[in-house]
């Protein structure tokens, strides 16, 4: 599977973006593609739904920062950021087809050998109803998640320009 898509650095937004605030990740990954240029040693991914799939995104990539809406059994706006086994805890409890397809794909890299550097980013929705833009309070969240981002890039060793 060596040279396939994955960059070196990626920065994975997941969701179903025709459930409102399910779709937040994505959201999130395109205002960074809007609002800020990368280096080339960066990608950012709208992974929507794909599930499995995402391996061929992801394989060889040695940071992964997934940002995803997440369904902790909280308060709705209730942020997240979590790190390695706190990761698979959060998705082993999960049942939503991107969110079961991204707790096999981590599982196949693991078995691989090839499981980066990961982070998740994301917050509780405040609502999954049918919809495509996400609720208010959730849009208010994306420039502060897209800040985020940027911080774990930079603490990365990254820089990215507005």
């Amino acid at each position: 599977m060596d040279g396939l898509f994955a960059a070196e650095n990626t920065v994975l937004g997941v969701g179903n973006t025709i459930l409102s605030d399910e779709g937040f990740g994505v959201r999130v990954v395109e205002y960074l593609q809007k609002n800020f240029t990368f280096p080339p040693n960066v990608a950012l991914i709208d992974g929507g739904t794909l599930g499995v799939e995402l391996l061929h995104f992801v394989w060889g990539t040695r940071r992964l920062l997934i940002v995803d809406s997440i369904d902790g059994g909280v308060e709705s706006g209730t942020t997240f950021h979590l790190r390695g086994n706190e990761i698979r805890k959060h998705f082993a409890q999960k049942i939503s087809a991107h969110e079961v397809g991204i707790q096999d794909v981590l599982t196949m890299l693991e078995l691989s050998n090839k499981l980066p550097h990961v982070e998740l980013i994301g917050a509780q929705p405040f609502s999954l109803e049918a919809g495509v833009e996400l609720t208010e309070p959730m849009k208010i969240l994306v420039p502060k998640f897209a800040a985020q981002a940027l911080e774990i890039l930079r603490g990365w060793g990254l820089e990215v320009q507005r």
